[in-house]
């Protein structure tokens, strides 16, 4: 027992050297999983947010300038589309309003040409919505 101790003596240097060395290895692999997340999330909302203005330029066109081809609510679908992909790389929070998006939109996309319609409400507030949540989640990020 002795002798262990001595030689636990003999090599503290090295063995706080070590654990040194082990605890800052585990803090920057921590740290650089969490800057690639926080990457991740942010370019993900930056290509919502992007698809999020392209749809509702498509809405604001069908209910507005409806003799403007790019009001064709039959356009929306590759934005929506593009918004739900991206969401599954965004929270939760931002997945589930996604979904919403996408489910208003199925419900609601041909009946958007009329901007009084409880349709065009639904889809303009559901843009809304999806837009404020990626924007809150791109605003947590450390």
């Amino acid at each position: 027992m002795a002798s262990f101790v001595k030689q636990l003596r003999n090599n503290s240097v090295a063995l706080i050297s070590l654990v040194v060395a082990i605890t800052a290895l585990a803090y920057n692999t921590w740290r650089n999983e969490q800057s690639e997340e926080n990457r991740n999330i942010r370019q993900a909302g930056i290509a919502m947010i992007q698809e999020l203005a392209g749809l509702q330029q498509v809405v604001l066109f069908a209910g507005f300038g409806p003799e403007d081809g790019r009001g064709d609510p039959k356009l929306g679908w590759a934005h929506v589309l593009a918004i739900r992909d991206f969401s599954y790389a965004m929270p939760e929070s931002v997945q589930a309003n996604a979904a919403a998006l996408h489910a208003a939109w199925e419900d609601n996309f041909e009946q958007i040409t009329e901007p009084e319609s409880a349709q065009y409400e639904i889809i303009d507030n559901q843009i809304d919505a999806t837009k404020t949540e990626v924007l809150e989640a791109i605003g947590m990020l450390d």
